[in-house]
């Protein structure tokens, strides 16, 4: 049946969805980079009643094409298009994570078994020389590996290590940054993740060094160390669960110590991460703000510096993307077609968030009772 004022070939999905697009500067079947090529014209209702989750679903499936795919999620994001369309998973998300502490007991194991399980081989093609899967600092560097070094030796430099000192590391990943620690400033230390790879591959860089991996929650860790960091962990934790993890870190660090927090942060508060990226790439994740932070660290630690380098951020991942690119073909006889549109939609869209400044990266220097005479703070 035809809806009466539109033409043959088009809905009221269809129509609308070409005015959201509109909107952004983006046009169906054009000639522009960022313009979308629709290949099924059931995608229009399926955005219109899923929002992101439709979107990235659809994108997955083959539905739709575009030639700079973080360009055309960038448009979408800088015009908060995701603001005015959204779907019940969202809602449910919420509901769920006001109800439900979804980062505790077996649940805190989910996203390793997930996500940094999914295989080495993956990682070690995606992240470069180092696996570590965080913002690199891309100040005076020029390609990948010298900015993930350069991030790593800024963070050594704002804790101050010295031969001699114990270190933490909460949510170690593959151990590169213990690895380097023990190497290049002579100490000794700990690391944990909920990752079974991630502590195996860990175990083994580390093999010869003073350096423990244990397979554990972060909740667990008991003991004193003059110098705890947590690199891209946080984004794990879930707001319930922010004041326990910082009541742990700080039972974790001496009384003359320093903590060091690398995480991603919101501009807003919220309870739950976007509905693709909770179903797809990290399971009961969300992005901390930085009321939320200030209001869980408050009476636990000073906040002695709060330093925010989040534009690098679209970098590194264009970086992670180009490499993932170059080495589909190697990856490509364990990993299907769409788990590549799925993992090209996850990075090309992380980027245009940031690169539309609606997430940010922290790295913050806490102390348990404020620096004698002050913090200055290396850059």
């Amino acid at each position: 049946m035809l809806i009466q004022g539109l033409p043959a070939n088009r809905t009221r999905a269809h129509a609308r969805v070409e005015a959201l697009l509109n909107f952004a500067g983006v046009s169906i079947d054009g000639n522009a980079p960022t313009d979308i090529r629709v290949h099924d014209p059931r995608l229009y209702a399926r955005i219109l009643a899923h929002g992101s989750l439709g979107l990235g679903e659809a994108y997955m499936d083959g539905w739709w094409d575009t030639d700079d795919l973080d360009g055309f999620l960038f448009r979408l994001l800088d015009t908060r298009l995701d603001e005015r369309v959204g779907g019940w998973e969202d809602a449910w998300l919420y509901i769920k994570s006001r109800f439900l502490n979804l980062q505790r007991g077996q649940r805190a194991y989910e996203v390793g078994e997930r996500h940094y399980d999914l295989g080495n081989d993956l990682f070690q093609a995606m992240l470069g020389r180092r696996l570590v899967y965080s913002c690199g600092y891309w100040k005076d560097a020029t390609n990948l590996d010298d900015a993930q070094d350069a991030k790593l030796e800024l963070i050594f430099r704002k804790l101050g290590l010295k031969p001699g000192m114990r270190v933490l590391d909460i949510g170690c990943g593959w151990g590169e940054a213990l690895k380097l620690a023990a190497e290049r400033y002579g100490v000794s230390g700990v690391g944990v993740t909920v990752s079974q790879e991630q502590a195996d591959y860990a175990r083994t860089i580390c093999r010869g060094l003073p350096i423990e991996i244990r397979l554990a929650d972060y909740r667990t860790l008991e003991e004193t160390f003059d110098r705890v960091f947590s690199i891209g962990m946080f984004e794990h934790v879930g707001v319930k669960n922010y004041r326990t993890y910082f009541d742990v870190a700080r039972r974790c660090t001496s009384d003359d110590g320093l903590f060091v927090l690398h995480c991603i942060g919101s501009n807003v508060s919220s309870n739950h991460t976007d509905p693709w990226i909770a179903k797809y790439i990290f399971p009961n994740s969300m992005v901390p703000s930085a009321e939320q932070i200030a209001a869980a660290s408050e009476g636990v630690f000073v906040t002695e510096d709060w330093h925010n380098f989040g534009a690098d951020y679209d970098r590194t991942l264009m970086a992670w993307r180009a490499n993932f690119d170059r080495a589909w073909a190697s990856l490509s006889s364990r990993y299907s077609e769409r788990f590549r549109r799925m993992w090209r939609f996850y990075l090309s869209a992380s980027a245009a968030v940031f690169r539309a400044r609606r997430d940010q990266l922290w790295q913050l220097v806490m102390s348990p009772r404020g620096v004698r005479g002050g913090y200055r703070a290396p850059r």
